[in-house]
Order: structure tokens, then sequence, then C-alpha cells
């Protein structure tokens, strides 16, 4: 077998298994109950009557399994904002954000619940809910670059070094701006790669087994996946913190107005709180 059938074994593998993990969460999904949260059959469309449709992005901050355990901050976030605003919510586990937004574009979603900073460019685009919580983006590479056996397989140790670089991020991402303006900033230009069913989780895995050597995706999502695979070093920043919030339709003013009051009430209990630091430190 040539390296490039094992590379390309490889990333089918990873797609293999985070298709089996979004498989698991639609089957827990649709096992949970609530008076007030309907579970999802992981497919689009709207649900019709009061219920809020939410395609929420499958990573570690927004949508995880932890055994038998469904969870992630923006998914917690939301099943209490749901509670407070009184309406029932069914989630929509996406592995592309880029397929999420379209969605939401087409009318079959009215929430996105992703990794999703307040940048002017998207506020162009899209209408932001009230911030949920603070991140930043940030590089992920490879802790021993001198084991990739790449040409440009320099460490990066500030943004300067990634001029002239090749960069993976998530298919029309804000990150993907970031890089864009960075990339002016420092007068050079940096190499942007993506492919729309490549999530912030599967760059983070193809980055930590060496079948990309650079990749940017916020904070939060770097160290939990830096948790399960050392060799990612998570140390280089690319953007300030930012406000993260929720994305829906610039035209969905009373259903924003609905949520945007929900998520400040929570935000001032003791059970936000709780899941900022269960998540986050």
């Amino acid at each position: 077998m040539t390296p490039l059938d094992r590379k390309s074994w490889r990333v089918l593998a990873l797609l293999v298994l985070l298709l089996l993990g979004v498989i698991i969460l639609m089957s827990m999904l649709r096992g949970c109950s609530s008076s007030e949260i309907i579970s999802s059959d992981g497919g689009t469309g709207k649900s019709g009557g009061d219920t809020i449709d939410v395609a929420i992005d499958y990573s570690p901050m927004s949508l995880y399994t932890y055994g038998d355990t469904l969870g992630g901050l923006s998914h917690d976030i939301m099943v209490q904002v749901a509670r407070i605003a009184g309406f029932p919510v069914k989630f929509h586990p996406v592995t592309s954000l880029d397929r999420a937004l379209r969605d939401l574009n087409d009318g079959l979603v009215d929430v996105v619940v992703a990794d999703l900073p307040v940048t002017t460019d998207f506020q162009r685009m899209y209408r932001f809910t009230e911030p949920v919580y603070l991140d930043r983006q940030v590089l992920l590479q490879h802790r021993d670059t001198s084991s990739l056996g790449a040409v440009d397989a320099e460490p990066v140790k500030s943004v300067l070094d990634l001029a002239g670089r090749r960069v993976w991020v998530v298919a029309n991402s804000p990150a993907e701006t970031r890089l864009h303006n960075l990339s002016a900033e420092i007068g050079d230009t940096i190499y942007i790669e993506h492919d729309e069913q490549y999530g912030a989780e599967l760059l983070a895995l193809l980055t930590s087994i060496g079948e990309i050597q650079l990749c940017v995706v916020n904070e939060q999502v770097a160290k939990a996946m830096a948790k399960d695979s050392p060799t990612l070093d998570v140390m280089t920043n690319v953007s300030f913190t930012q406000f993260q919030a929720w994305a829906m339709r610039r035209d969905a003013a009373e259903l924003a107005e609905k949520i945007d009051t929900a998520i400040v009430r929570f935000k001032a209990t003791s059970d936000y709180e709780t899941l900022l630091s269960r998540y986050l430190k």
C-alpha cells in the first residue's frame, strides 16, 4: 500500500469514527425526554408550531457525548434558555458549519449553535444573540514537528511565522476571515485550506496524527481535544478574546428578543457559573 493510500485510509477511518459518534449522539437525543425539549432525529426541516429548530455543532464545546451522557456547554445553555423562554427546541446535530449556515439562510433552522465569535463580517450577514461565553482562536500544531518529515514543518512560534504556510480552517468560519485579515496584517500570503466536511474536531485529529500541519480552531475546542491528544500544541493565539454567540437570521427580531432575554436571565444564575466551571476551567 502506498503512503498516499495509507493517508487516505487514515482520514477515512477518522471520518467513519466521527460519523459513528454522530449516529450515537442522535440515538441519545431520541432517548432524551423533557416537557420542554424535543429531541432530534438528526434531519433538518422546520418542525412547525412553537418548536425552535436548532442546528448545533458536533464538537466538545457545543454537543458531545461523555460516556453515556449528553453534554456540551452550548447544548446545556440552550436547554436552560429554552426552559426559561418557555419554548420547545429540536436539536439537529451537524458536523459542517457551512451546511448549518445554509440551512439557516434557507429557513430550515432558526438558530445555529456553534463556535461563532461575534465579528463585524458575520454581523453583516446574521443576527447574533446575547453572548453566551468568551473564547478566542488559536493555532493547533504538532508538538514534535521534526517527526512529520515535511519541508516546511518548522514550528510556528508567533503569527508572523504563518507567512507562506498552509493552514486549515473550518469552511466559511470566522477563522477563515481572521486568517485573510492576518495575511494582510503581516504583509505576506497565508495559504488557507478547508473542506466542507471537515469540522473543528476532525481538523484537530488530523493535526494530532500529522496528516495536516496547522489548523485554527477556537481555544476551548483546542484545549478539549488536547486533553486526549498530547501531541497537540495549542499555545499560539491567533485572535483576541471574543464574545461567542449563536447566529440567527437578521429578520428574526421577535425570536431573538425572547432568546436574548432568556440568556441574560440564565447568565445571572449560579447554574450558569457552574456550567462555565465545568466546561471552561
